[in-house]
């Protein structure tokens, strides 16, 4: 069952299925076909997003419970709709509400829990041999013993040892007189000051994460535990599909998307979370249907920007912020997260492939393997590889000859043969590597996802659009030539891939990457604009901080997320939004690592930070710098707005499946989580949805409307071709003409059915002055090289253009910035 079109819902303690219930009605009249579920198994009390999962045998009684779910189920299929869900394979919270965890720290290895979770036994330190690092204190052991804040308790089950809100389960009878020092020396986990994590901790984590245990999917009853509950909902035909969090993180991804489809059968529908790179494919040998859609939302971002301003927007930002280009970030990057955060992982991998170096006989130290294990980090081009024992997928060997290449050039001359050995033994298939192997590519994602996604991003300013999850910052702009290329490789291979342009994941919402965009566009202004505000805000600095980068980024997100209804004289105005910046402001300070960081905050440097910004947007101190910077987003804002729709539209109509993240069917000025989760006001989309003409909207765009009707009046059409969109040819259509590069054209085909999609791209200067319509005549001599016969309708426009006739771009985007075409019979 292919979905026609989902719309993602984050459910919590405070939007569970009986609020999303309320909703059917409205999403069945917008054209949703399926909703697509955070995850519904049971959570962390209060958790937020589901994926600190506790019991995966259990709905979530936050949610209310299985009951609840049915009800809601039986809901959407009243309307006609289905649910997929979003399910968590990789990980657990290791916390003492989570029953398997628990049992492996009260029974060791003797747990039958034991091999669900990533754990070395059989540590090189004694004093860790059969026991887990527990890193969770907030000082070494000795001081929490001699403040006395651990303490026995009785419980029905036995023994526990409190922590704070923490509960540890102690083995054994307690002896007269023991000391509490004793009875936790003897236990299957050692508690620890959690400083010792990165460089001691024993146990696979979800990349840094404490409270986070990595599953092993590979070992038969555990996957069958944490599937149980899913294949029964499938089975009883509750849920159509699942989208997997975080392949990567599994041992053999292909080999559990097989299982995964062995057991709900061709008919369900499977897409993984899985960031691609560089050239990088999904294996169509998953057989899943795709991705969750990162890969589209980088191609449909990367078509709207114009590679004309590229070098401008680079020398800006080396200029202000005298940082270098991005290829340098990422590797300081990835060379400073293997260091600060798995230091343990590392060593695990080196002490694995230095055991097989020995069984083959090479004198080879740990040491150098090491060394060289970090230089192949540091330059991997994509999160991992595949390898298992018996195959390695021919796709994996060019992105090792490009780690290999780059690890020879910048290690130690005496490790290059190190780096060729572990080159061959990474290129090729082998039941002796195969541990070691395994560690390296479960080592090299949650590296590349830190470094990449949660440091490098936030350090590289040279223009936001283009750092987001899933992005490749290397490509800057893509061709329209290049766009099609993207979705015929898709369509090929994975005809029914998911389609996202915005995520709970998201940095940045879709509306303010698309504005952004046009930055791109205005370079040269926006170069000239940025030095000039940065010297404005002097006087509302301190000591100089903060430093002119994160000014520079800072100006980028007030010039992209204004909100399209803020008047700059709206104190209460200023001050939300002011609130919501300092949020995602402290967030990114922390996150690139510089002046700031998560384990040890730089109070006086965020303070300064913040002040400036508060100072700026709250109290409007400096109001002629505050209005130049709000006239330039209202300058690009109608441009960023037909990006918005252009992206919509492209998502709706490219094979695929488009996936509408909750709430942004109205314009998305959304920042990084958790904003991008707050509650969304369903009502008023609601009350928003009815009849009235698209072009009657494009008056109002401010109010986010014309977006929204844009959506239904394209997943209707959806609703009425299925077998065209399920299964129609995908056509790039040349465009003629002075503007031909500001066009992305195609035609989808089907028997007798077509229909032609044209948008705009890098089409700024020719929307006229606080319209999304153009110029009257912006578009001069362009047109679409169409040769049809029959006549075509404008979905949107209702306008009718006649067979064999010429399509001027200026004509068939005169009422609507987008047009979308269909045959009409008459």
């Amino acid at each position: 069952m292919i979905p026609r079109a989902t719309m993602r819902l984050q459910f919590h303690k405070g939007f569970a299925f009986a609020d999303a219930e309320r909703l059917v009605r409205y999403l069945a009249r917008l054209g949703i076909s399926h909703v697509y579920a955070s995850p519904i198994t049971t959570a962390r009390a209060g958790s937020i997003h589901g994926y600190d999962v506790i019991d995966p045998t259990r709905v979530n009684p936050e949610l209310g419970g299985e009951a609840a779910l049915r009800r809601f189920v039986a809901a959407l299929r009243a309307a006609g709709l289905g649910l997929i869900v979003d399910i968590v394979p990789n990980h657990m919270a290791a916390v003492s509400e989570n029953a398997w965890w628990f049992d492996v720290l009260k029974h060791g290895r003797a747990s039958r829990y034991a091999p669900y979770f990533d754990i070395d036994w059989e540590a090189e330190d004694e004093a860790l041999r059969g026991k887990l690092l527990l890193p969770v204190l907030g000082k070494p052991l000795r001081d929490v013993l001699r403040d006395g804040e651990i303490t026995l308790a009785r419980e029905a089950s036995g023994y526990v040892a409190r922590y704070f809100q923490q509960r540890f389960p102690i083995a054994g009878d307690i002896e007269a007189g023991e000391t509490l020092e004793a009875v936790l020396s003897r236990q299957h986990y050692r508690l620890a000051f959690w400083r010792l994590a990165n460089d001691e901790i024993n146990w696979r984590r979800f990349f840094d994460i404490n409270e986070l245990a990595g599953l092993r999917m590979e070992h038969p009853p555990c996957f069958e535990d944490v599937h149980a509950l899913i294949f029964r909902l499938h089975t009883e035909g509750l849920i159509d599909g699942v989208r997997v969090d975080h392949i990567d993180g599994l041992a053999d991804p292909a080999r559990y998307c097989g299982m995964l489809r062995e057991r709900l059968g061709d008919g369900a529908y499977i897409v993984v979370e899985k960031i691609l790179l560089r050239g990088e494919t999904l294996p169509v040998a998953w057989n899943c249907d795709g991705t969750s859609g990162y890969d589209f939302m980088n191609d449909a971002s990367a078509v709207q920007h114009d590679g004309r301003g590229e070098a401008a927007l680079g020398a800006l930002w080396c200029e202000v912020s005298g940082r270098r280009d991005f290829a340098h970030e990422e590797e300081s990057a990835r060379r400073e997260i293997i260091a600060r955060s798995f230091t343990a992982q590392l060593e695990a991998c080196a002490a694995s492939f230095h055991r097989l170096a020995r069984t083959e006989g090479a004198e080879i130290s740990r040491a150098s393997l090491r060394r060289a294990l970090v230089e192949l980090l540091a330059h991997f081009p994509v999160y991992r590889t595949y390898a298992t024992a018996t195959d390695r997928p021919e796709s994996d060997a060019r992105f090792l000859a490009v780690a290999a290449a780059g690890a020879r050039a910048t290690c130690l001359s005496p490790d290059r043969e190190t780096i060729d050995r572990l080159h061959n033994w990474l290129a090729a298939p082998g039941e002796a590597q195969a541990r070691a192997v395994t560690q390296f590519q479960q080592l090299s994602a949650p590296v590349a996802a830190k470094a990449v996604e949660d440091t490098a991003f936030y350090r590289y300013g040279r223009l936001l659009s283009r750092n987001d999850v899933g992005f490749d910052v290397t490509r800057f702009s893509d061709s329209a030539e290049d766009f099609h290329a993207h979705v015929l490789r898709r369509h090929a291979d994975l005809p029914h891939a998911m389609l996202a342009t915005a995520t709970h994941d998201h940095k940045r919402g879709e509306d303010v990457r698309a504005r952004l965009a046009v930055l791109s566009e205005v370079a040269d202004d926006w170069a000239a604009a940025v030095p000039r505000w940065i010297a404005q805000c002097g006087p509302l600095r301190a000591a100089a901080q903060p430093h002119a980068g994160d000014i520079a980024m800072l100006l980028q997100m007030i010039v992209g997320a204004w909100p399209l209804d803020l008047e700059v004289d709206d104190a209460e105005g200023r001050r939300g939004f002011a609130q919501r910046l300092a949020q995602w402001q402290q967030k990114a300070l922390r996150e690139a690592k510089l002046a700031t960081d998560w384990a040890e905050p730089n109070e006086a440097y965020e303070r300064a930070a913040r002040d400036l910004l508060m100072t700026l947007i709250e109290a409007n101190a400096a109001p002629e710098l505050l209005a130049g910077i709000v006239a330039f987003a209202q300058r690009i804002s109608a441009a960023g707005a037909v990006n918005g729709l252009a992206q919509t539209l492209l998502k709706l109509t490219v094979p695929g499946v488009p996936d509408i993240y909750q709430g942004t069917e109205f314009w998305d000025f959304s920042l990084v989580d958790p904003d991008n989760r707050r509650p969304v006001d369903f009502a008023a989309r609601a009350a928003a949805l009815d009849a009235t003409p698209l072009e009657d909207l494009s008056a109002h765009w401010r109010d986010g409307r014309i977006k929204q009707a844009v959506i239904a009046c394209t997943l209707a059409f959806r609703k009425e071709q299925p077998a065209l969109f399920a299964a129609g040819s995908y056509e790039p259509v040349a465009v003629r003409g002075e503007h031909a590069d500001r066009v992305v054209a195609f035609a989808r085909r089907l028997g007798r059915e077509v229909m032609v999609v044209v948008v705009p791209r890098i089409a700024s200067r020719l929307v006229a002055t606080g319209s999304i319509r153009f110029a009257p005549g912006a578009w001069s001599d362009t047109a679409l090289g169409l040769d049809a016969d029959e006549t075509l309708v404008d979905l949107f426009s209702v306008k009718k253009f006649r067979g064999n006739a010429q399509f001027p771009i200026g004509e068939l985007l005169y009422r609507m910035p987008v047009s979308l075409l269909t045959g009409d019979a008459g």
